[in-house]
């Protein structure tokens, strides 16, 4: 079909008056009918300005019922010359539905003779049609916002395309949709910068970034850089330690290819086995003000990863779930966006290597997981800065990530002995009255908390003078007995007091380090626990911390604490917004809300408040991260010692200074479970030491409940019983004799296991390892680990299978390929049940724990307390392999020293054992006091197939004091009187 000369020309619109007396500027833009109008600016007080500034067209409609402000829909993709295009509908009445059915492109033309309907093998309309090239499971959703329908479909230049498989997309971008090379590729220092110019497609959220450069960064062998940015214009960019290095690194495990057809792509590939790990030729690669996206194909089934969530499994489902992240004071409950935002996963590709990808971004996002496999990430703000690790194992993929965002703080070692907290102890006496439970049932008691009840009309840096007369006498007291003390501390600082009563208001309005307004000048007010409102500290900012350390250490003074726990620090706040709510704008209720809850205000404030960051747009979910800092270096200033800082909220990189705890979970059974897949991603995600409130904190829980919890949380590398006022005592204490009994005997075996735990703990310092690890992380190549949640390991060697249903008696465990071991027994588990499940019994006071063949773990004789079990007698739990074979090490310090390793202020012991021989090798000693202990408790030797021992040998001396079990085949050696700074070699003899 050929254009005609009577055709109305864009510019040329005539002057009416319609019936409700609006009348029309003379001169459109372009021509688009106010029916299909597609509205660009859906805030109030819009106007030509504003219009143009989100790049979109401002003609006045015949009615108030159509947007003066819209899209121009009339964008032609193709950028074939006219007297190139040949004629695709030659038929008489075409239209543009008729023509893109065929595949062809529709672009109206003033010029006489061109057609309008014509083939370009390069883009696409889209149109209500089904392509052939794109299968349902590879759909990038082309109207991710509400109100997807043919029309509006068709507009965004996307396929309309229903489907009779739940949550397919039915509206669907052309794989030509995006940008193309403006030119080759540049070889840079770092790597490459490609050029890209945008494809002319109609606007989806307005703002489209038209020119962008793609830096690719061969920053290690093993990790690549994909970093897309407006050419032509700076955007906010999370501040980053990740090392930038000046040079590409040579002998990369990844090659990456850029493709210009359909659209650019870019694939990485492992060099060694060929497989692409990352390849956007999917589609979906969009980079506007307010909206940005890209896609990629997956090289695997099993996915692992994105926070924080509540989700139902660790592998993940791939069937088109769409996950939000956006930090906000949200009880965890089923897939809402949750106090972090972690974009990072990883993949098990199809030979069992593994990668992973971390989008660093902290506007809200969300991702889509497709069954292609497949997923598509969207956010709101920033830029797409894409990080890919190659492992090739998953362990390897997380000390990568930890690498380039962070190490694991290393955790004090009494922060590995048991916590107890709740809120509402309401007063002094009730605090006691839990606290002397425990020491009535022996109960190991390492660490006390102070909710909010403690302080003061909930005012931060204060404390309860009547209900808590005498705190600080008791916290003196409780960290005799072995007790260190933890106070809660929230960002909200009260702007009611009398004048000259309360330093935390009044210096930080001296020194200028509270949130802002649009005006950047006034001081915004919220609400939460106080009785007035409150300010907000801007954490962003050098003075901010200055105030902050001043206070901590100044109320140090006050009570004697050990660490700080800084919680509602998304940042929370009781009224949505402020109390005057948010201004209507782009800002604060954007043209696209990714999947997160409500809005992006709700329960926090505006978008539009400043920081020195930043707009809150940008920074809303960088105010955890932004806070751990100060407070990490608040808390070793005040104590001198490593000390602990517990943050709520978090990102990428806050584990190198602070710990997590899992939020405000409730008193279901569900819930334990839950619990178990959370850990696993926080180790993911550089938190290795993180837990949930054992026995729950919202809701009321039952003794079995708690009683099962407590042998679960026993195992938590943050072991903290918590709950909420108003509900009924939890502590393991209140139940009874028989609950208090089981907690006491699990958490002796976590006591009497902490030497390993805490060596793994310098491990993930280290080397960025894994602490609560999945299955799936040691036995990759075996598909039966890749969906296992219900177990999980410490470290390599040590395997817990809980019980997590009510009522039942037994446990279904999973062995993989390796010789296991009973924990309480020692006895070897049947080889017929290797790489395999079986059901075991587990009564209501046991918890199914077993010891894989191949390690040696270190142990230490239990107590009440770290403060006396760490002055107890050493042993060792020797786990032999299939051919008789163990190693292992441990790591000791002070366990409260600051930067004990760099200092050199340790001694690391490493073992090993084959055939008839145990011996043990001082790798270092710089730790004076290591003298004092004495591997006088037992070790034990696992797998030993004989009928009986004959001799037992230590360094080369008779020794009698042993015994073996010929039906468990496990050596026992008491009294070895062996010191912990001295090489050693254990010899036996079999009959």
């Amino acid at each position: 079909m050929f254009g005609l000369s009577l055709i109305i020309l864009a510019g040329l619109c005539n002057v009416l008056v319609n019936a409700n007396n609006v009348k029309r500027q003379s001169s459109c833009p372009v021509n688009v009918a106010d029916s299909e109008r597609r509205d660009c600016f859906k805030w109030v007080n819009a106007s030509p300005s504003k219009c143009e500034e989100r790049g979109c067209v401002w003609c006045e409609a015949s009615s108030t019922n159509y947007p003066f402000c819209f899209y121009n829909d009339k964008t032609c993709p193709s950028s074939i010359a006219d007297n190139a295009k040949v004629d695709c509908h030659p038929e008489p009445n075409g239209n543009k539905a008729s023509c893109n059915a065929k595949g062809c492109v529709w672009c109206e033309s003033a010029t006489q003779g061109v057609p309008w309907c014509f083939i370009d093998q390069e883009v696409s309309q889209g149109g209500a049609r089904c392509p052939v090239d794109i299968k349902e499971s590879e759909r990038i959703d082309c109207h991710p916002d509400a109100g997807a329908n043919e029309a509006n479909c068709i507009a965004r230049g996307c396929y309309w395309c229903q489907s009779s498989t739940p949550n397919v997309p039915w509206c669907f971008a052309p794989k030509s949709l995006g940008y193309t090379m403006n030119g080759a590729p540049i070889s840079t220092a770092k790597g490459y910068r490609v050029n890209l110019k945008r494809r002319q497609y109609p606007s989806w959220f307005g703002l489209e970034i038209d020119d962008v450069n793609l830096d690719v960064e061969f920053q290690t062998e093993s990790r690549l850089r994909l970093k897309f940015t407006d050419a032509t214009a700076s955007r906010f960019e999370v501040p980053s330690n990740i090392p930038s290095p000046p040079s590409a690194a040579p002998n990369t495990l990844y090659d990456v290819q850029f493709n210009d057809t359909p659209a650019f792509n870019v694939k990485v590939t492992r060099k060694s086995t060929g497989v692409t790990i990352f390849d956007s030729s999917i589609g979906g690669l969009k980079l506007s003000d307010q909206f940005m996206s890209i896609g990629t194909y997956l090289p695997c089934q099993s996915l692992y990863g994105f926070g924080e969530h509540e989700h139902p499994s660790f592998k993940h489902d791939m069937n088109w779930k769409t996950y939000g992240m956006y930090a906000r004071d949200q009880a965890p409950a089923g897939s809402n966006n949750l106090y972090g935002v972690h974009p990072f996963y990883t993949c098990v590709e199809s030979d069992y290597n593994a990668n992973a990808v971390l989008f660093l971004n902290a506007n809200a996002q969300d991702v889509t997981l497709m069954p292609d496999p497949a997923l598509y990430y969207k956010t709101i703000g920033g830029i797409l800065d894409i990080y890919i690790f190659l492992g090739p194992t998953l362990e390897n993929t997380v000390q990568q990530y930890t690498e380039a965002v962070g190490r694991p703080v290393m955790p004090p070692y009494w922060s590995l002995g048991f916590q107890l907290s709740r809120w509402g102890y309401n007063s002094i006496a009730n605090m006691q009255t839990v606290i002397n439970r425990m020491r009535q049932y022996n109960i190991p008691h390492d660490v006390q908390y102070g909710d909010i009840d403690y302080m003061d009309r909930r005012l931060d840096f204060t404390y309860d003078r009547v209900n808590y007369a005498g705190l600080p006498q008791y916290v003196t007291q409780l960290k005799q007995e072995g007790t260190k003390f933890i106070i809660i501390l929230d960002p909200g600082i009260s702007t009611g007091e009398p004048a000259g009563t309360y330093q935390p208001y009044e210096l930080g309005n001296t020194m200028g380090v509270w949130i802002k307004d649009t005006d950047n000048t006034t001081d915004i007010l919220g609400e939460v626990w106080p009785d007035d409102p409150v300010v907000f500290p801007d954490f962003t900012k050098q003075v901010t911390e200055d105030w902050w350390i001043q206070l901590c250490v100044d109320f140090k003074n006050v009570i004697d604490y050990d660490g700080l726990w800084i919680d509602m620090n998304e940042v929370a706040n009781f009224q949505h917004g402020s109390f005057n709510g948010c201004p209507d704008s782009p800002m604060n209720n954007p043209p696209y809300l990714p999947r997160v809850s409500d809005n992006l205000y709700q329960k926090t404030l505006c978008p539009s408040h400043n920081s020195y960051l930043g707009s809150q747009y940008n920074v809303h979910s960088l105010y955890g991260w932004s806070q751990v800092p100060p407070t990490h270096k608040a808390a070793i200033t005040a104590t001198g010692q490593r000390s602990l800082v517990l943050t709520r909220s978090s990102f990428p990189g806050a584990g190198s200074q602070a710990v997590h705890w899992l939020g405000d979970n409730h008193s279901l059974w569900t819930n334990l479970h839950y619990s178990i897949i959370g850990m696993m991603e926080f180790n993911l995600f550089g938190f290795p030491y993180v837990g949930a409130d054992i026995c729950g904190f919202n809701g009321d829980t039952t003794a079995s409940m708690c009683q099962r919890w407590m042998q679960l949380g026993a195992f938590y590398t943050f072991s903290r019983n918590h709950n909420a006022r108003d509900r009924m005592d939890q502590d393991p204490g209140y139940f009874g004799a028989e609950v208090a009994r089981v907690s006491r005997e699990s958490l002796e075996i976590r006591y009497t296991l902490l030497p390993y735990l805490y060596t793994l703990f310098h491990r993930a310092n280290l080397l960025g390892s894994t602490v609560i690890r999945p299955l799936v992380h040691e036995y990759t190549s075996d598909s039966n680990t890749h969906n296992i949640d219900r177990q999980f390991l410490w470290g390599p060697a040590f395997m817990i299978t809980p019980v997590l249903d009510e009522g039942a008696t037994s446990v279904t465990a999973y062995f993989p390929d390796s010789r296991w071991y009973d924990y309480y027994t020692g006895a070897e588990v049947s080889s017929e049940h290797r790489k395999g499940y079986t059901t075991l019994n587990a009564p209501m006071d046991y918890i199914p724990l077993h010891i894989r063949g191949g390690y040696i773990l270190p142990t230490q004789e239990p107590a009440n307390s770290t403060t006396f079990s760490r002055n107890n007698d050493l042993g060792l739990i020797v786990a032999l392999d299939d051919f008789e074979e163990a190693t292992g090490d441990f790591f000791w310090d002070d366990g409260d020293a600051i930067d004990t390793y760099s200092n050199l202020e340790y001694i690391e012991v490493s073992y090993s054992a084959i055939p008839g021989i145990l011996t043990g090798v001082v790798v270092f000693n710089g730790y004076p006091s290591a003298g004092l202990l004495v591997y006088n408790n037992t070790i034990r030797i696992l797998g030993l197939n004989y009928v009986d021992i004959l001799d037992v040998r230590v360094n080369n001396q008779p020794h009698s004091l042993f015994s073996f079990n010929p039906t468990t085949k496990v050596l026992e050696i008491s009294m070895a009187n062996l010191f912990l700074n001295d090489d050693f070699q254990i010899t036996w003899t079999p009959i």
